[in-house]
């Protein structure tokens, strides 16, 4: 059966000797996979850049319930990114803010909320110009309220953990503010702020492991 649905790509891989096996979060049916049969090689570079990692679509889909690897009949993307792949502060964030959502995202429960929530959130990193090195920090809190563990209050996150009061305030209006708004730390504060919230991640997350990204995160977003 047809549905129309919003998604955002999580992963693609490739499957077969031209085809590739996608991925994607949908507003309607939460994590799915898709093939698309012919996606590789030099007459489809259009074809398979619609499906990279965090592209924003309007998909029109086939859908059964229980069925591990579904067909995708249309699809186009909402938003052609202007300035994630270019900066490089950006395409470092979405990297490892990639990595995070294939390690946490699982359930398909409010899947519209996250769905929606993950749209404008990366058009939100695309437009935005200034204050981007905080983007990830609060892209995480916002995150754990969709995935069902949000930190009601500081000691939730620090778990017993020793934080210096400097950090503890940054954290308070963290939780409060929205991506544009300007939080003032050093280098030194924004790693142990982001070392506290993968930790709070790994608690709360199964199987969370070690991210690969994260040294490149931790050294490039200053």
């Amino acid at each position: 059966m047809l549905h129309k649905t919003r998604g955002i790509v999580f992963r693609i891989t490739n499957y077969g000797e031209t085809s590739i096996i996608v991925n994607i979060f949908t507003e309607a049916f939460g994590l799915q996979a898709y093939i698309i049969n012919g996606a590789r090689g030099k007459s489809h570079k259009t074809k398979i850049a619609l499906y990279q990692p965090l592209t924003l679509l309007d998909l029109v889909v086939y859908h059964r319930e229980n069925a591990s690897i579904l067909r995708i009949k249309e699809v186009k993307c909402i938003h052609p990114y202007q300035t994630i792949t270019a900066d490089f502060r950006k395409s470092t964030i979405a990297l490892f803010l990639t990595e995070i959502l294939n390690r946490t995202v699982k359930e398909q429960s409010h899947a519209q909320d996250l769905c929606e929530f993950l749209i404008q959130s990366f058009i939100h990193l695309d437009m935005q110009q200034d204050n981007v090195e905080n983007f990830h920090l609060i892209f995480l809190i916002r995150l754990s309220q969709h995935l069902g563990f949000r930190p009601s209050e500081i000691s939730e996150l620090l778990d017993g953990r020793f934080a210096h009061d400097v950090e503890e305030e940054i954290l308070s209006k963290l939780l409060l503010l929205d991506y544009a708004e300007p939080v003032a730390m050093t280098n030194v504060q924004r790693r142990n702020i982001l070392d506290l919230l993968l930790r709070f991640y790994a608690r709360h997350s199964g199987n969370f492991g070690e991210l690969k990204s994260l040294a490149v995160v931790r050294e490039l977003i200053q």
